[in-house]
């Protein structure tokens, strides 16, 4: 029945944000190279989770060592916060250039 989704990030510069996804987390895209670009994901998987405010998603890039892709992005001029620990795995946020961020964690669980 679902053949994919579809996740918009809303921001208040495009073009910086969509450079920092093509250039920096060097995600495939397809669109006019510059202007529109439609970003492939890699394997993703879906949570639900219990909030006190009903309309609030995030999303979180899934990476197999956050230490080293820390390190990577650090090299690229990408700042990331503290990482946290829990019992779900370890994980960080990066700032984008329009001011948003997005979150990057070590899961300690079984992958879908």
């Amino acid at each position: 029945m679902i053949s994919g989704a579809y996740v918009m990030i809303f921001t208040r510069d495009e073009p910086a944000d969509r450079a920092f996804l093509r250039d920096v987390l060097e995600l495939p895209s397809i669109g006019d190279g510059e202007h529109w670009l439609t970003f492939k994901l890699p394997p993703t998987e879906l949570g639900v989770h219990g909030h006190d405010r009903n309309d609030f998603h995030q999303i979180y890039f899934i990476c197999d060592d956050l230490d080293a892709t820390m390190a990577k992005l650090a090299k690229k001029g990408v700042a990331c916060s503290e990482p946290q620990t829990a019992d779900w795995g370890r994980s960080t946020a990066m700032k984008l250039p329009g001011g948003g961020q997005l979150g990057l964690y070590e899961a300690y669980h079984a992958r879908a």
